[in-house]
């Protein structure tokens, strides 16, 4: 089964590049483009896309909104924001709003399916360099308070050494092969303790661990 994908961004020409680079994909179809936040919605409701490709800043009613309504009403739609830049000050928004991750527009077709992939399958991007600008943009008191409920080390002292390192990897935007790779284990059990993270963490989802570790002073990378 293909992944459904829905774009949307307000110009024509950045739906028509996306297209292009995912045309070639059998196992990725779009199933619809939508120029707004509104007809995101609509779009969703009626095609019920696996990923939305999400750009930020449109008229009428903006990514960001169209996020929070989206993730809200169809949880198993999982979105993807579109930046112009890294240092774009809504992407911080983009989180709280419940984006799965955040992808510049100047994104390579590989860099791109991957993420697409990646976020189907349950798992986030988040590269580095947004994370930290986005926390840099952020009041410190706004990401302890709505992202993270008790942002403290106490929340982490109850992991073990190895969920430590793999709380710390996915801080600095791994995917679950990639610390696979570092600490010589099998992708399934990378994806097990990222559970076990989730669970014990209370946390939503990975882009929260991300947060998490930032504000319990497990990444200092700032």
């Amino acid at each position: 089964m293909s992944i459904r994908v829905l774009l949307v961004d307000d110009h024509e020409l950045t739906r028509m590049g996306f297209t292009m680079m995912l045309t070639p994909q059998p196992d990725i179809s779009i199933v619809a483009e939508a120029a707004n936040g509104a007809e995101a919605l609509e779009m969703t409701a009626q095609h019920h896309p696996d990923v939305i490709l999400m750009d930020i800043r449109m008229p009428g009613l903006d990514g960001i909104e169209a996020t929070r309504a989206i993730t809200a009403a169809h949880p198993t739609s999982r979105v993807l924001i579109l930046t112009t830049f890294d240092l774009d000050e809504y992407a911080f928004d983009g989180l709280q709003a419940g984006a799965s991750g955040f992808l510049l527009k100047d994104v390579t077709p590989a860099q791109l399916v991957s993420a697409i992939y990646a976020v189907h399958d349950g798992d986030a991007v988040v590269t580095p360099r947004i994370t930290r600008r986005m926390l840099e943009l952020a009041p410190p008191a706004t990401v302890q308070t709505t992202i993270v409920e008790h942002p403290d080390k106490t929340r982490v002292e109850g992991l073990t050494e190895r969920e430590l390192e793999i709380l710390t990897a996915i801080a600095e935007g791994l995917t679950n092969g990639e610390i696979a790779d570092r600490y010589t284990l099998a992708v399934t059990t990378v994806k097990t303790y990222v559970g076990r993270l989730l669970t014990k963490l209370d946390a939503r989802d990975r882009v929260e661990l991300v947060i998490l570790a930032y504000n319990s002073g497990i990444t200092t990378d700032r």
